[in-house]
Parts: structure tokens; sequence; C-alpha cells
């Protein structure tokens, strides 16, 4: 049964909407880190520019700094977000020469400015801040003592830019999703147009249209492509099986039908009591032959065309040989043959099967022994134990069939080429069907130039002795 789980769309939607969904996540950090980064790095430009202005600002006037900051210095550091600006220049000492920076600066940033120019971030007063500071050297002066400039805001204006800068980047990367999804959903009808294709291509199929597929597909369908055209073919196949079967089936049931009513007409045309009695000896001798040919039929369609097997069970392939055997040896149509076993194996031998099913097989091959071979002939049944398997046989000294003639025995209607018996050609042909329906294996094969025949049958083991 068919069961709908979904559709192909909405897979491919989901998992590339994950997809998208995690590399979005990834991106968006990403771009909110690359939005305060580029915030950090204008920002600190500014500061960096704004000491470099108050430092050639700096004069010396008896021998101590002179600071006048320029309009200039400050307005570098000033944006439309208000942030507060300070500066504070520092002598030799640590005194603060010029400035508006309350903040205590610390002698260990003071050294650490003394080496190379820092960058500090603090908290004051509740507040962030960012601070920039390098020494100036005074050399060439009136006096060689070096002087520091400490350059600092609050982090308003970087905390706005960033924001500023990664809704930028968010825009840009809801429109670019959006347009994603646009090709997305063109991109998947594009690609799931071959399904659609072979689907229009095969709802316009008539029910009996068998032909292969005429279509172009790409590389990931053509697998399923070939799957059809093989199951298209092995249909085919057994359509005209079916035809072949049901003509054969039709000219094997018309000949003795025909013999039963010419019989019958004969009789009716006389007035002889012994005529009368003539033609019924016929007559039931022909229903006999036309219901057994009827009871084949059946049993070859209900072997062939069964969808399950039925209940299994494990049997003792030897006990049942054996009484198989004995059974048929003791019927009116064997009196005329000597039926025996060859020597058998000690212990049980077991296989899983159906009990019915076996019972035919065998009944059937000593069946065409009896029929296809000449009163006075042996038929002898065994069984040969081998790794794997076990092998079921029966062997007949009788006239043989032509080497050519061995693959096609299997075949319904088939005779060997014998038309001088009563046989119908379907006895080999239900025996096949048995052997796959158990998935064991069939070899026939005439050992003696003179004649002979013999039939094997491979069954594998359920277990090689009883348990227990």
């Amino acid at each position: 049964m068919i069961e709908v789980d979904g559709t192909l769309k909405s897979r491919l939607a989901f998992w590339l909407l994950a997809t998208v969904s995690a590399l979005g996540v990834l991106l968006l950090v990403e771009a909110y880190f690359s939005s305060q980064r580029a915030a950090e790095r204008a920002y600190d430009s500014q500061l960096e520019a704004a000491a470099l202005t108050i430092a050639e600002a700096i004069r010396w006037e008896g021998g101590q700094p002179v600071v006048e900051v320029p309009s200039a210095a400050l307005q570098i550091l000033a944006t439309r977000h208000q942030e507060r600006v300070f500066y504070a220049v520092l002598d030799a000492d640590g005194h603060t020469v010029s400035g508006n920076l309350d903040l205590s600066i610390s002698p260990d940033w003071r050294r650490r400015v003394s080496s190379q120019p820092t960058w500090l971030n603090d908290s004051y007063h509740g507040t962030q801040w960012r601070l920039y500071g390098r020494e100036l050297d005074s050399a060439g002066w009136e006096t060689q003592d070096p002087v520091q400039i400490w350059v600092g805001h609050t982090m308003s204006g970087r905390k706005a830019l960033t924001e500023v800068l990664f809704e930028h980047a968010v825009t840009r990367f809801v429109i670019m999703v959006l347009l994603a999804g646009i090709l997305m959903l063109l991109a998947m009808r594009v690609a799931l147009s071959p399904i659609r294709r072979l689907r229009h291509q095969l709802r316009q199929r008539d029910a009996d249209d068998m032909r292969p597929l005429d279509t172009r597909v790409p590389e990931e369908m053509r697998e399923m492509a070939e799957t059809l055209d093989s199951l298209f073919t092995r249909q085919r196949e057994g359509r005209e099986a079916l035809l072949r079967f049901t003509a054969d089936a039709s000219h094997q049931l018309k000949t003795p039908l025909a013999g039963l009513q010419t019989t019958s007409e004969l009789a009716l045309q006389s007035d002889s009591p012994d005529a009368w009695r003539q033609a019924l000896a016929e007559v039931h001798g022909s229903a006999g032959r036309t219901s057994r040919l009827a009871s084949q039929l059946l049993s070859l369609a209900r072997l062939r065309h069964a969808m399950e097997a039925s209940a299994t069970a494990r049997i003792d392939a030897l006990a049942l040989l054996h009484e198989t055997a004995f059974d048929w040896a003791q019927r009116d149509v064997s009196q005329a043959h000597d039926i025996g076993l060859a020597s058998l194996p000690a212990s049980p031998q077991y296989i899983q099967g159906e009990s019915w099913a076996l019972r035919e097989l065998l009944g059937n091959l000593i069946d065409n022994a009896l029929r296809y071979t000449p009163p006075g002939s042996v038929i002898t049944l065994g069984a040969v134990c081998h790794a794997q398997t076990l092998e079921v046989y029966i062997e007949d000294d009788g006239p043989g069939v032509s080497s050519e003639t061995l693959a096609y025995l299997h075949h319904p209607f088939e005779r060997g080429g014998r038309q001088d018996t009563e046989g119908s050609g379907l006895g080999l042909a239900i025996v096949d069907s048995i052997v796959r329906r158990h998935e064991a294996r069939m070899q026939v094969e005439s050992p003696d130039e003179k004649g002979g025949l013999i039939v094997r049958l491979f069954f594998p083991y359920f277990t090689q002795h009883e348990e227990g």
C-alpha cells in the first residue's frame, strides 16, 4: 500500500531553509562583530588623530609645557551622538598640565604609554570609556622631559555606529534571503521537471503498454528509469508467457474434449449396447485424463501466481522421501516398475518448506518417471548431504532425452519430444515452480548416452541435524 509521506519540495525546502538558517546565524554573528570592529577602528582613528592634533598645539614657556587645544581637535571627536569627550596632558611627573579628564591616570598606565601608544577601556561613574594615550618626546625644546597626551570619550557613539552598520548588514541579508528563496523555488521547479515529465508519460500509457521508456532523465533518476524498464520487461514477458500458457492449455484441453465429442456422437449413432459400453469406457478414460490435466493446470497456476507462501514448517526431508516412495510403490500404476530408495543418510535432514508442496513435487517427479519410461524400468529416489545444501534426486533407466531438450523440460507442455505417452508436459513445470518457491535449485541431466534421466534438487538446510 502506498502511503504519502510529505513531498520532495517540502523536504528540499526544509533542508535548504535549515542550512540557510544555520549559515545565516553564523553570518549575522560575524556581521555584528565586523560592525563592532569597524566602529572601533573608526573611533580609534579619531582618538589618534585628536591626540596628534593636541601634540602639535603644545608649546614650552619658561621650561613648562603650555597647551592651547585647538577647536579642531575636539571637532574631530564630535559626532551626532553627543559623546562626552575628554583629554589630558601630563608632564613627566604625572601632573595635569591641561585637560578636562578627571579620571586618575594610574602609574601603571603611564609606564605602558612610555614604551608605546596604548588603548584602554575603563569604567568611570558607571560609564564605559575608551582611552588613548601616547608619550611625546620633547627633545629639541628647552627641556628634555617628555609629556603624555591622553584622549578619551564615552562608548555611546561606537555602540550607535555598530548598530547602524549591523542594521544595514541585516537588511542586506534579509533581501538576499528573499531573493535566494525565490531562486530556490525556481530551481526546485526546474530540478523536479524530469519527474513531472516521467509521471506525465506514465499516466498517458495504456494498461497493456509494456514498451521501454523513451525519455531523458538526469543521472540521479537513471536507476529508477532502468528499474521501471526492467519492470515493464518482466511484465511483458509474464504477459506473453501467460498468453502462451493460455493458448497451450486451450489446445491441450481442446484435444480430449474433441475426442469426447466424437466418441459420444459415434455412440449416439449406434444401436449396439456393446458400442455404447465401449464408448462409455473411452469417455471415462478421456474424462480422467482431462480431469488430471485440469488439476495440473490449477496446481501450476496456484504455484506461479501465489503472492505469498503459506505457512512453512521444519520438515524431515528423508522421512518425507521415504513416505512418498512407499505410497507410490503401493499404487496400481507403479506395479510394472521397480520403485526403490537408494542408501539414505543415517541422521534426519531438515529443510524449511510447505509439506503439501513438497509432496506434490515428489509425486510429479515419480509420475513423470512412470509415464515416460517403459514397463520394467527402475526408478530410484535418494538424498545426498552437501556442505550447504541437501540434494534430493530421482533417477530412472528409461530412454532419456536429448541434450538439446534438457534445458526446456521444465517449460509447460514440454514432453521431451515424446508424443507416445499420456503425459501433459506439466509435471516438471510444476516441480520447477515449487523449487523456486522454496528457494532451491533444480538440475536435469542424462548421465548415460544409452538413456536414463536424473533430476537433482538442491535445498538449503534448515538445520543439518535434529535439535536436542
